[in-house]
């Protein structure tokens, strides 16, 4: 309906991140005198966490040759909402000189403000090892931590991203009697204030305005014409001399130009005709 079809995987990027925070988690295990016996590398990986329930639930033990190790990390996107507080103007755009031709602009309307809602999960078999990997993350939320991600490269457009957490819950997931216990699992809910792109469209750059004024709302006779431009030396310096820069053909919009300026008054009583774009007697 809209005729665009982009795709600038911002989506894709904020799962990347958020997923990309807890991946350097680790749990120690101790020995009576505080040595360290064993580090274990916590695992992550995106999926609901019922999925890993249901898995450990199957195999009780963990004594299967492929079966899922604890404690690990799990995570899933559970929601996108808009984020009207967030909203910017919709007529302001970002531009970017085009590296194939210098007197064409790539453009993007600004993004409009999504809020991205996670799950993160943290299976564990003992409250010692759910506590370590809690207290490898709750520091760092205050309650945001705030990511720079490189959102449209072909824009160079970088943002930082902010990630808040919202809530933490726990529970006892079990089957059988009460002394049997399958796994610990504390839940994160975090919230990304991301942001959602439109489409890049590719138009040429204003070389040249040229501003008419007339005496009077009622009088269509001419009486001076401002004429503005690029002004820019041979040598590549700007100027504001109209009479020393370079043509304005020859200026590219990533040159470190000048304004150039004329005013011509005008007295001949020649009145603007709108049909033909001309003054006429």
């Amino acid at each position: 309906m809209f005729g665009h079809q982009f795709y600038h995987q911002s989506i894709r990027k904020y799962v990347i991140m958020f997923g990309n925070l807890f991946n350097d988690i680790s749990v120690s295990r101790l020995d009576a005198n505080g040595n360290t016996l064993q580090r274990i590398a916590v695992p992550i990986a995106y999926g609901p966490k019922q999925k890993y329930l249901s898995r450990i639930t199957q195999d009780p033990n963990l004594d299967r040759e492929k079966a899922i190790v604890l404690p690990r990390i799990g995570f899933e996107m559970t929601s996108i909402s808009y984020a009207g507080e967030r909203k910017l103007s919709s007529t302001q755009r970002n531009v970017r000189v085009t590296t194939t031709d210098g007197k064409k602009l790539n453009t993007q309307y600004t993004p409009v403000p999504y809020d991205i809602n996670f799950q993160l999960s943290i299976f564990s078999k003992n409250a010692d090892d759910g506590a370590q990997i809690l207290e490898q993350i709750l520091p760092f939320f205050t309650p945001e931590w705030t990511t720079t991600i490189n959102v449209i490269p072909s824009m160079g457009i970088k943002m930082d991203i902010p990630t808040v957490l919202q809530n933490v819950s726990m529970e006892d997931t079990y089957e059988g009697d009460f002394e049997t216990r399958r796994a610990i699992v504390h839940n994160l809910y975090f919230m990304v204030k991301g942001y959602i792109y439109g489409p890049v469209s590719n138009t040429g750059t204003i070389n040249r305005s040229i501003v008419l004024l007339h005496d009077g709302l009622d009088n269509n006779t001419r009486t001076a014409v401002v004429t503005m431009q690029p002004g820019l030396l041979a040598n590549g310096s700007p100027t504001t001399n109209v009479n020393a820069t370079v043509s304005k053909d020859s200026i590219f919009a990533n040159n470190d130009y000048g304004f150039a300026s004329t005013l011509n008054e005008y007295d001949d009583g020649l009145v603007f005709d709108p049909t033909t774009g001309d003054y006429d007697d």
